[in-house]
């Protein structure tokens, strides 16, 4: 291996995750060569981040500047807006029950994308190559990327945060196990006439989650999950149309509703690699996982992938892609990707399915969470922090013995 390649980290992809993941290696010391194009602000998506994950912002001295542009997240509620047999409470989770003064921020993609970027092209040991790659050569010893530009680069550890599809991925020889949805996300922002009171509401229908989070003002974003052609036919509705039937869809509960320009629709679906690192390679983001936007897991979990592979390089700078130093990241990442994949697919399949045993397992677990306190707690930290809610257990187990 080249001295040069020794600690040099190569991130595929400029999406929020590649550009996060490249922060995060030039801040522990590794130089960083990013390939991926100009990054995207035309994205009108929000991304709800959890306190856990803006910890990580902060420390890359990101976030006081996207702090302005955000609305924080306090309360969330799920309500059960189907009409079937058996229907569920409406759970509320508030970030004061366990001590937080909020679960996290709703951050509007065009604002996070452009102060990531911004900050990723100052630091010094970031080389950004606008390009993509074009193809992969693994060997024992490095990792190299032909890009479309023509020129080559090569590293001890590639870090594929290039999306669901990764190129990455398959030249690592890496099997991902996919399967498309029968749905399809609507995603916009609107004004209402009351405040949200930094209220997230998903209400749970039969064709999957509709999901208002809180925007700065009286502003929402939302993530409408319906079947392909019926997001097809609302995003075809003319402005006073839509807003109406989102307001219908919300029974209300924000008054008058008025939808902003630029609407998108995302067909979902779901995958799952067999492994998360293999042959130089590491998976991070939607490389590594791909699930419905239920519970505002996505990104959380991808810097989670980041935080613990920037972890383990860091124990291993003699060699970051050596094959021991990826099987423990695969080791580590492993239980958490597969609880939060799992648990997200499990309650979406339950919304599609009209078996009443699913129904009725659904109900259960969220009218066990709407009347005991102690499990909406635990949920609520293994929410923010995976860990923490048996660790709050554990510790209250110990107070209770010591007295």
């Amino acid at each position: 291996m080249d001295h040069n390649d020794k600690a040099r980290i190569l991130v595929a992809g400029s999406g929020p995750a590649g550009i996060i993941a490249a922060l995060g290696f030039a801040q522990a010391g590794f130089e960083v060569t990013l390939v991926g194009p100009e990054a995207n602000t035309t994205d009108r998506r929000t991304t709800a981040l959890m306190n856990p994950a803006l910890k990580v912002l902060e420390r890359l001295g990101v976030l006081a500047e996207l702090k302005p542009q955000a609305a924080a997240l306090k309360v969330m509620r799920i309500v059960d807006a189907t009409r079937r047999l058996i229907r569920s409470p409406t759970v509320t989770f508030r970030a004061s029950e366990i001590g937080e003064e909020q679960f996290g921020l709703n951050l509007p993609n065009n604002a996070l994308i452009p102060v990531l970027a911004k900050a990723a092209s100052a630091h010094d040991r970031i080389h950004w190559l606008k390009s993509t790659v074009e193809s992969w050569s693994l060997d024992a010893d490095h990792a190299r990327a032909r890009l479309a530009d023509g020129g080559e680069v090569s590293a001890a550890l590639a870090v594929a945060a290039d999306g669901r599809l990764s190129p990455a991925r398959e030249a690592a020889g890496i099997r991902a196990f996919a399967r498309p949805y029968p749905q399809s996300a609507l995603v916009l922002n609107f004004g209402h006439r009351s405040d949200h009171g930094f209220v997230s509401t998903e209400f749970h229908t039969e064709t999957g989650p509709f999901t208002q989070v809180p925007l700065p003002g009286r502003r929402s974003s939302l993530v409408w999950v319906v079947k392909p052609e019926t997001a097809q036919e609302l995003a075809a509705l003319d402005d006073a149309t839509l807003s109406e039937r989102i307001e219908q869809q919300m029974q209300s509960v924000l008054g008058r509703v008025s939808v902003e320009p630029g609407r998108q629709i995302y067909p979902l679906s779901a995958a799952s690699p067999a492994r998360f690192a293999q042959n130089r390679v590491a998976l991070v983001g939607e490389a590594a996982h791909v699930f419905p936007p239920i519970g505002a897991q996505g990104l959380n979990l991808g810097i989670r992938d980041i935080d613990d592979l920037i972890g383990i390089a860091s124990e291993n700078r003699d060699d970051p892609g050596a094959s021991r130093s990826l099987a423990a990241y695969d080791t580590r990442r492993r239980p958490d990707i597969w609880a939060r994949s799992g648990a997200v697919n499990l309650l979406n399949m339950s919304l599609l399915s009209d078996m009443l045993p699913a129904q009725l397992a659904r109900s259960a677990g969220l009218n066990a969470l709407g009347s005991f306190a102690p499990l909406r707690a635990f949920f609520m930290r293994e929410g923010l922090r995976p860990g923490s809610g048996f660790r709050a257990i554990a510790g209250g187990l110990r107070k209770e013995v010591e007295h």
